[in-house]
């Protein structure tokens, strides 16, 4: 409770205090009056971006890989808004040394001193998971060491937990957020963060990354050392190098930038296009160059996976971007995703072919494969196409690919890099030896199927022997339908009743009028109390018809 208080309190501090009263949070704990900042008067200090971002850094660890993790999906959320979550910055101090030794012992079962020569007590970097030091092994070789934070792990699984229980608030109060699936969002997010808090799991995509470009002798990918490794303490080859994007000190050392852009691009689009398993977060601090023009890719917290059918629908995708075809990128986009039954294929195309617009008559090397892709992706959510995480993933980092690349080399078009890296996978999967390999891959399916098959018959001819053939009608809008069916009845109900009272007080009243005698039947009056009786009969009908809604 005192967790969700302070998660209210950032967001009323911030401007948001709307939010927390529209979520009922304001009734679970009182919070500070002077945490119930105008919405007005902050709104013009700080764009819904900034205070987002500020939000997010004062909350801490979960919150922070959050936003990071959010702003690689440009396909639901703004782009002002992704700006400045690409700004996110841990406002966390690095934690004590005895801390680091104490984690380390008890991960590795030794002290430090035995297990390393030598041990620097300043971090080389913090980061809101953990820290990273550098070290010396026995054998002389250098190290770098990441040690997860005291106590991470237990915040980040209450936090999630929280940011669980939020969504599905937001989705029961608030109706507009419903098309955004925040409870999926958030489900999305929370494996992502956990997997990185597993430090075994990232050793293990650097092992993978390794195999990846084992033959490929200009890029470097750090060493896992495992005798010193576990879930909360990673050793992985110390390498020291150039930031890209430090292009002076590039320029000193005498690198061909060019070069550098063109293996780097080459490097992600090759896992991306032929291997599937990518690098997610392609960014400067993430790459360093080394003497040669060889590229070092660092930190594997965040990768992202393609299926060989995956790799085939999006080169469809490049191929019909740069070839202009409306209908194949649709194809394309609905084999990529899940297509609901209600989406609209006119409106589909027409926002399509909109899209083209902006790229009519535009040169290859001026449009940026990354955001044409991550914009398809928002047209295609906004007519609820789900679009699988990874595919997401591989729009981001092609924008984070390109934003890397721009300064090193200008007139570098990574469109048109990419497009026969997509042909050629197009055209191996469609080789006839490739498809002949897929049918007999296929055959043990095939042969289960013909197996079962006289079993599935027996038990069919079964069903129908005993006259208990299931049948399932779907109507579409059926329950608009009976439910105006309901209202005709009640309605036509309504006017028998009324009509039927009508004749019998009529004929009552003439008979009485033309016998001249009083409306008294066996002295009983009979038009008193059958009007009487009417009414009540009327009043029933009446109410039972608007207690259902229906009339």
């Amino acid at each position: 409770m005192q967790r969700y208080r302070e998660i209210a309190v950032a967001f009323s501090r911030n401007g948001f205090g709307y939010v927390v009263k529209e979520l009922g949070l304001d009734q679970l704990f009182p919070l500070p009056k002077r945490a119930l900042i105008n919405k007005e008067q902050q709104k013009h200090r700080k764009t819904v971006g900034e205070r987002i971002r500020l939000i997010l850094e004062e909350l801490g660890p979960t919150f922070i890989k959050m936003g990071q993790m959010a702003s690689m999906r440009p396909d639901i959320i703004p782009k002002d808004v992704i700006k400045e979550l690409e700004l996110l910055q841990d406002q966390l101090s690095p934690f004590s040394y005895p801390d680091v030794e104490a984690m380390i012992e008890q991960e590795l079962g030794a002290p430090v001193h035995e297990l390393f020569q030598s041990f620097d007590k300043e971090p080389l970097g913090v980061a809101s998971i953990g820290q990273v030091h550098k070290a010396v092994l026995h054998s002389g070789e250098e190290v770098a060491v990441k040690v997860q934070r005291p106590n991470v792990d237990k915040q980040i699984r209450t936090d999630l937990e929280i940011l669980h229980e939020l969504a599905e608030r937001a989705e029961h109060r608030l109706y507009r957020l419903r098309k955004y699936q925040l409870k999926n969002i958030v489900e999305e997010f929370s494996k992502a963060i956990l997997d990185e808090l597993d430090f075994v799991t990232e050793g293990r995509n650097a092992d993978i990354m390794s195999k990846q470009f084992r033959e490929n002798k200009h890029i470097a990918i750090p060493k896992i050392f495992w005798d010193y490794s576990s879930k909360k303490v990673l050793t992985m080859e110390h390498i020291e190098g150039v930031k890209l994007n430090a292009l002076e000190e590039l320029d000193e050392r005498g690198y061909d930038r060019e070069l550098i852009a063109e293996r780097f691009s080459d490097a992600i689009l090759f896992q991306i296009f032929k291997d599937g398993f990518f690098h997610a977060d392609p960014h400067m601090g993430n790459m360093l160059a080394l003497p040669g023009e060889k590229i070092a890719l660092l930190d594997f917290g965040m990768v992202g996976r393609l299926s060989p059918e995956m790799q085939t629908h999006f080169a469809s995708l490049i191929i019909a971007m740069v070839r202009q075809k409306p209908d194949a990128i649709i194809k394309a986009i609905s084999k990529m995703g899940v297509v609901p039954e209600e989406v609209n294929q006119h409106e589909l195309r027409g926002d399509i072919e909109q899209f083209m617009i902006k790229y009519y008559d535009v040169s290859l090397s001026e449009v940026s494969l990354g955001e044409s892709v991550t914009d398809l992706f928002s047209i295609a959510h906004e007519h609820k196409i789900s679009i699988p995480t990874d595919l997401t993933l591989v729009g981001k980092a092609l924008i984070t690919m390109e934003s890397v690349i721009e300064p090193l080399h200008p007139d570098l078009s990574v469109m048109e890099v990419a497009e026969p890296f997509g042909r050629a996978l197009i055209k191996e999967r469609y080789n006839p030896k490739n498809i002949a390999e897929n049918i007999y891959d296929q055959l043990d399916d095939y042969g289960d199927v013909l197996h079962d098959m006289p079993k599935i018959v027996q038990e069919l001819s079964a069903i129908v022997k005993k006259r208990k053939v299931p049948v399932e009608i779907s109507i579409p809008a059926a329950d608009s339908f009976f439910a105006k069916l309901d209202r005709v009845s009640n309605r036509l109900s309504f006017s028998i009743v009324l009509l039927a009272f009508s004749l019998i007080m009529v004929g009552l009243i003439i008979g009485s009028a033309l016998g001249r005698q009083t409306s008294m039947l066996w002295n009983i009056p009979a038009i008193e109390i059958g009007f009487v009786i009417a009414i009540l009969m009327f009043a029933w009908m009446m109410f039972s018809i608007f207690r259902s809604g229906r009339f």
